[in-house]
């Protein structure tokens, strides 16, 4: 093959034959037709084709079809690498460093303005020496370190840390100790994709290139479907190249698989335990009641009710690992009730017979937790009961704990969220509404907080940025308190019930819902979405009752001698779309 221009890696002046070699390490042999050498002529090209060639040859060779790839090369006169680089490439995957090192000057002038022939330089040595040591050639090794690697005066941290490498007594501990896989194809293959990122594309394709932009492809699929709830994992191995990805609106958990009526008053709160298989709900009949999770069925099934909540329970908050769960009462509700679910064990929190505790959460930390009241009582409590910290003033209407431990943020009177440090006693203004904030809750990144607010309805705002990010439409939202929730694989939507006595549903990215769920025939005060098994959904309403919601393949299948009181336990419900 004559030479190549080395900007757009085609052949300026290629042959009309081409020497290929085969898969099994025979000789070279040419392509013939009928005896006589194939004479092709070379397929002119513009770029962007020539670009789609080079992806083409790259990906083919990469699962073995080698000489399908160098036909391909061939009969459009582009090659896949620079000669200097495909040279560089193989002495790098044959061990021979030494002419690796001798490559890396001729691809000097090949780097551009980000010369980083040192770096590059540096990565061959380390696996030079790193081999050495597997070999046994601790001498040889103790050469590279201090004659080649060190006179470089590049990453000195790292020339120690090899350094230490050379105590290693077996070669099973230098592995161990360096997360390193050993001399041969791999870790070679590992380096040479380390070296490649140094090389512009014109000269060596970045590896995996065409596997990256159809992964991209993909995840920008994902990103525009309306009912995607699935990890991008899961999408980038299930789905299907040949057509665009859609995943199936029955696949939605907008079909009511349980209707539960087993609270005989207004039901006010629920929530998922963080493991996803207990569910809580809390009522004005003064019951919290537990319920087992089946993920398979989509159902749930009651484990215990926990009695003796004189005010009823209006608010819930499971702790981390799901063994405890503190329940708060309305507004005129003094105590805060802490309970062990495995054994029952239940512990009263309050200071005084003046208290109103009517919201909580748990530190991350699980043995502490906050609670408080709109009568301006915020406590820091113990597993005991204990109040450890009071902040006075503070007429709290919902609480959460952040990440690091430390903050607690708050929603007040004055239609703000604050941060409260309860170690350094210091507080500052988080965000502000204009009209009273109901109730809120914050995503798992600890970036998006979801606000229900007073006669407006369900807002998101980024607390890194501190700025309102959407208003979400449909809901109606006067006076009452609403519970919304994120909820998906990726928390990629938003749930809230509605006075209007239905469940909405929105795209993170999108203002209106992607789905109404009626069926509710009073207030839907809470929407509680499974952390785990996301394809469920659970809303409570002051109709007393509990809607499951999954997908369509798991509503229970009518039986002709189920009765009607049957019927409307396993009711399906029909739903609308609306388009964003």
């Amino acid at each position: 093959m004559q030479a190549a221009s080395a900007s757009n890696g085609c052949i300026q002046n290629g042959t009309t034959t081409a020497d290929i070699s085969t898969e099994n390490g025979h000789d070279d042999v040419q392509l013939v037709s009928n005896g006589v050498a194939d004479a092709t002529p070379i397929v002119p090209l513009d770029q962007t084709n020539q670009d789609i060639v080079r992806l083409m040859g790259q990906y083919l060779k990469s699962v073995g079809l080698n000489r399908t790839a160098e036909s391909l090369m061939t009969e459009s006169g582009c090659r896949l690498d620079h000669p200097a680089a495909a040279k560089f490439r193989q002495h790098v995957m044959d061990g021979d460093w030494n002419k690796a090192d001798h490559d890396l000057h001729e691809l000097k002038s090949l780097l551009g303005e980000a010369n980083n022939l040192v770096e590059m330089k540096f990565l061959i040595l380390e696996q030079k020496y790193l081999e050495y040591l597997e070999d046994g050639r601790v001498l040889d090794a103790l050469h590279v370190l201090r004659n080649e690697l060190t006179p470089l005066q590049h990453n000195t941290v790292r020339v120690h840390q090899l350094s230490s490498y050379m105590m290693c007594s077996s070669t099973q501990e230098l592995r161990s100790r360096t997360n390193w896989d050993g001399k041969g194809t791999k870790s070679r293959g590992i380096l040479m994709d380390k070296l490649q990122a140094f090389l512009p594309a014109s000269v060596m394709l970045p590896p995996c290139r065409l596997r990256s932009l159809l992964n991209q492809a993909l995840e920008f699929q994902t990103l525009r479907c309306r009912h995607h709830n699935t990890s991008q994992d899961t999408v980038f191995t299930n789905t299907s190249l040949l057509i665009d990805h859609c995943c199936p609106k029955d696949s939605f958990p907008t079909h009511t698989i349980q209707v539960l009526n087993d609270h005989c008053d207004e039901v006010w709160f629920c929530q998922f335990s963080p493991d996803g298989m207990k569910l809580a709900t809390g009522s004005k009949d003064t019951n919290v009641i537990i319920w087992d999770v089946h993920p398979e069925t989509c159902t749930i099934t009651p484990r215990k009710t926990l009695e003796g909540h004189s005010y009823g329970a209006a608010y819930m908050s499971w702790n981390s690992d799901s063994t405890h769960l503190i329940a708060c009462g309305p507004e005129e509700s003094p105590e805060v009730w802490l309970w062990n679910i495995e054994t029952e064990k239940c512990l009263k929190v309050s200071q005084s017979p003046e208290d109103v505790l009517t919201c909580c959460a748990w530190n991350k930390d699980n043995n502490k937790f906050v609670v408080g009241g709109i009568r301006g009582h915020f406590y820091q409590c113990d597993m005991e009961g204990n109040i450890l910290d009071t902040w006075e003033g503070v007429r709290v209407n919902c609480l959460w704990c952040r990440q690091d431990g430390k903050s607690v943020l708050a929603s007040d009177t004055h239609h703000r969220i604050r941060s409260y440090n309860f170690d350094e006693l210091c507080d500052n203004n988080v965000l502000q509404e204009e009209h009273p904030i109901m109730a809120f809750s914050v995503d798992r990144n600890d970036r998006l907080a979801l606000l229900n607010v007073a006669t407006q309805g369900v807002h998101l705002w980024d607390l890194q940025d501190r700025c309102l990010v959407r208003r979400f439409q449909g809901v109606t939202q006067g006076h009452f308190t609403i519970h919304s929730t994120f909820g998906g694989t990726n928390q990629d939507f938003i749930a809230s019930g509605s006075e209007d006595n239905q469940v909405y549903i929105w795209h993170i990215r999108n203002e209106l819902p992607i789905a109404t769920l009626p069926g509710h025939t009073r207030t839907v005060n809470c929407v509680a979405w499974n952390p785990v098994h996301c394809n469920m959904l659970v809303s409570v309403s002051d109709d007393c009752t509990i809607r499951v919601w999954g997908p369509k393949d798991k509503v229970p299948k009518p039986t002709v001698s189920s009765s009607s009181s049957d019927s409307s336990n396993n009711s399906s419900s029909t739903w609308n779309d609306m388009v964003s």
